[in-house]
Parts: structure tokens; C-alpha cells; sequence
């Protein structure tokens, strides 16, 4: 599969089997992510895996959308401040840092046949003392990971000549 292929098969999945994702795809996965890059190589991100009941319970009172239930896994990405690069005019790169990442992994988890969608709506503070996250960490995206139960819907993308000059 080209990466043109494998972009063009990632959608977000928003239904998942009830079936486990296999430990060796995951850390397949994992890997992808750990090899993804950063500004100043910096790396400043905490991925949590989430799969006991207990946890997930919990992760599901940070957002009410039913669908979120049904899937197996679910990743928490944050970003570390503490050990994010600010570039001299303070831009923070935390943000665009864990963006790379996460892309990674939900390239590498369509690649092994399993979807994911980007959660980016849902209560940051409520997970974070949830989870009991550290003063300088803040949960960016949650990542529900899990065997497709759905079919994806045609993306709609702009023209070529709309996004370049």
C-alpha cells in the first residue's frame, strides 16, 4: 500500500466491533508513534493506554457522545509543557508536536486494519483529574482505537488549486 492509499483508506471511525485489538498491533502502533518527529526532537508527549472497564467508565464521563462507548482501546495523548520547544517569539510547539503523533499513530492503526477517530471535543480538566495527569501535562486528543464496525463516508476535500498558491 502507497502512503497515498493508506491516507486515502484512514477516516473516523465512529463504531467499533467488540472484538480486542491484539497486544502485538498495539505496540505496532506505539512504535510508529515513539519514531514520530518533533521540534528540536523534544518529544514532549504521554500516551495512555486505556483498556480495563474501570478506566474506561471513567474516560467516557469526559465526553457524552454515545458512539465513544463501543470502542476497545482508547489512547489518551497529551502534551508535556514542561518539555515542549518554545520558539523565540514564544510559540509553543506542544500542539503541533502531538498533531505528528497522533497522525502517526491513526496512519499506523489503519495500516493494521483497525480505525480510530481524533476526539479533540470532550472535557480536558474533567480527565485530567480523572486520571490524576501531572500539574504540566494537558490531554490534547483521545484516540478510541478498535476493529471498524462501520464503513467510511466519502471525504470531501478541497481542490488542489484551493490550497495552493
Amino acid at each position: 500500500m502507497t502512503l497515498l492509499d493508506l491516507v486515502r483508506k484512514r477516516y473516523s471511525c465512529r463504531s467499533y466491533k467488540e472484538e480486542n485489538v491484539e497486544q502485538e498491533k498495539l505496540e505496532y502502533v506505539m512504535e510508529c508513534v515513539r519514531m514520530a518527529p518533533s521540534a528540536v526532537n523534544k518529544q514532549p508527549w504521554m500516551f495512555r493506554i486505556i483498556t480495563n472497564e474501570e478506566e474506561k467508565i471513567k474516560l467516557r464521563e469526559c465526553y457524552r457522545g454515545s458512539w465513544f462507548g463501543s470502542a476497545p482501546v482508547y489512547i489518551i495523548c497529551s502534551i508535556l509543557h514542561d518539555q515542549e520547544w518554545v520558539r523565540r517569539d514564544g510559540k509553543h510547539h506542544g500542539d503541533i508536536d502531538i498533531a505528528i503523533a497522533v497522525e502517526h499513530l491513526c496512519l499506523a492503526a489503519t495500516e493494521q486494519g483497525l480505525g480510530t477517530c481524533w476526539v479533540c471535543n470532550f472535557d480536558a480538566e474533567k480527565c485530567k483529574q480523572l486520571f490524576q495527569l501531572d500539574e504540566n501535562e494537558e490531554p490534547a486528543v483521545l484516540i478510541p482505537i478498535g476493529y471498524p464496525a462501520d464503513e467510511p463516508n466519502e471525504k470531501i476535500r478541497k481542490n488542489m488549486n484551493e490550497i495552493l498558491k
